[in-house]
């Protein structure tokens, strides 16, 4: 029996090996890791490194591995002068999973670490697909308990913060159902769910509150496309094109659909212009940071951060928002300025994190950023749309400049959230590199 076991693993290592041993079920388990990532919303450089160091533990190296990726499909052929094996994989579900992005990176390290066959990879890879997400009732908790924070960063008082989650409760819940239940298409669901948030936050107007109209700002904010914006911002930086327009235009069908909802509720509704709304938050630093972490530990369960990292990004939330409200109130800077640093600064904490936390960056950065997004400015420019033929010249000068302000700041989160991996991919590649070759050259003496 134990002879048999060692003829087994004898043959199982060879397999790894020789790079063209096996090709069907290499290409396959490959095709499969980058498949959970694209549709769990990782960005395509973290797609094509974990593949790379995947297909490095099974033998095959970088000039056999030939990887195209697009949003919808990845291609893949390993090939040399004497072989060749072209493989396609469709990605039809695009979600967010950071859970299963964190685990899927840390599987191919513990593959070259612990010598994994290909029959404990695969199911090693089968486990991970199955991660559990957050019960339903603690994501629709969330999305209430991230718009809520998200309010009173815009200055609304305790009365409608929770105004604003309850209202986000609902919409989360509508989103929910159409898109479960009914088997209503995601982007409308995305439109009704807008539109029962926004109309639900108008009617709190009624209930006792010094701040009436901030919950239509912020109780649809978990709609937000976070993930997609930075994660197109960060492909067209590394120069990855089709992937990064084609999340681009997934962010603006979003932000359509978001749009239509909420235009829609303000139009059946009746309040004042949002062109004067204050938005600068009295409260102390110590208020800023207990809403930025709630913010954004609440959409860390939303994104279905694992466990384990939620008190990190609720620190990184906390970090950021307090980062950007000294650089504004502080030293009286501009607001995208006071954003990109920020979310900057999270961002390098974050590239310094990864090794303690073993975890990529973006799961770390877009909880963290997210508190940053500029609803009052996106507001006050819907609004003017809206009303276009009855507001003064001066409220549509003042609504374009707030749309400009808020263009620069989603600019500035996503430039900031990608700014570790614009100006140290290369540092980066090359950590990377010697300790895949180090893991590899362990790999190979074992084989001896």
């Amino acid at each position: 029996m134990q002879d048999d076991f060692k003829t087994y693993y004898e043959e199982q290592r060879e397999l790894l090996r020789e790079a063209f041993a096996e090709i069907g079920q290499k290409a396959e388990l490959l095709l499969t890791v980058g498949q959970l990532l694209m549709e769990n919303g990782a960005d395509t450089a973290q797609i094509v490194r974990d593949m790379k160091r995947v297909a490095a533990y099974m033998g095959i190296s970088a000039e056999k591995f030939h990887l195209h990726i697009m949003y919808t499909t990845l291609m893949l052929n390993i090939s040399d002068e004497h072989h060749s094996h072209t493989s396609f994989r469709k990605c039809v579900k695009h979600a967010v999973n950071m859970r299963i992005i964190s685990a899927v990176s840390r599987l191919t390290w513990r593959a070259l670490r612990d010598h994994y066959t290909l029959d404990e990879f695969k199911g090693e890879l089968e486990a991970v697909s199955k991660r559990p997400r957050y019960p339903h009732w603690l994501t629709i908790l969330s999305a209430g308990g991230g718009c809520g924070a998200f309010c009173t960063l815009f200055g609304c008082d305790f009365n409608a913060a929770i105004y604003t989650a309850i209202s986000a409760i609902i919409g989360k819940i509508v989103q929910m159902q159409c898109a479960e239940r009914f088997g209503i298409n995601p982007y409308v669901s995305m439109t009704f769910a807008a539109f029962s948030a926004t109309i639900c936050a108008y009617f709190t107007h009624l209930l006792p509150t010094t701040t009436p109209w901030h919950p239509l700002i912020a109780a649809a904010l978990f709609l937000v496309p976070g993930i997609p914006m930075i994660n197109g911002l960060s492909d067209m930086m590394n120069t990855y094109l089709i992937s990064g327009a084609a999340r681009f235009l997934h962010t603006a069908i979003i932000i359509g659909a978001m749009t239509f909802g909420i235009v829609f509720a303000i139009g059946m509704a009746d309040f004042d212009s949002f062109t004067n709304l204050h938005m600068l938050p009295d409260s102390d630093y110590g208020v800023f940071m207990l809403a930025a972490a709630i913010g954004a530990a609440s959409f860390a369960i939303f994104f279905n951060l694992p466990p384990r990292l939620l008190f990190a990004a609720a620190c990184g939330g906390a970090i950021c928002v307090c980062t950007r409200n000294f650089f504004i109130f502080g030293l009286g800077l501009s607001s995208p300025v006071g954003t990109l640093a920020g979310a900057t600064l999270v961002s390098l904490i974050a590239m310094k994190a990864i090794h303690w936390l073993h975890t990529p960056s973006l799961v770390l950065v877009v909880p963290a950023v997210i508190p940053l997004v500029p609803g009052v400015l996106i507001y006050r420019l819907l609004f003017a749309l809206i009303n276009i033929r009855i507001i003064s010249l001066e409220e549509l000068l003042s609504a374009i400049q707030s749309g400009v302000d808020a263009l620069l700041i989603i600019l500035a989160i996503s430039i900031g959230a990608a700014m570790p991996n614009i100006f140290a991919s290369r540092s980066l590649a090359q950590m990377s590199k010697k300790k895949l070759e180090k893991l590899l050259n362990e790999i190979y003496e074992t084989k001896e």
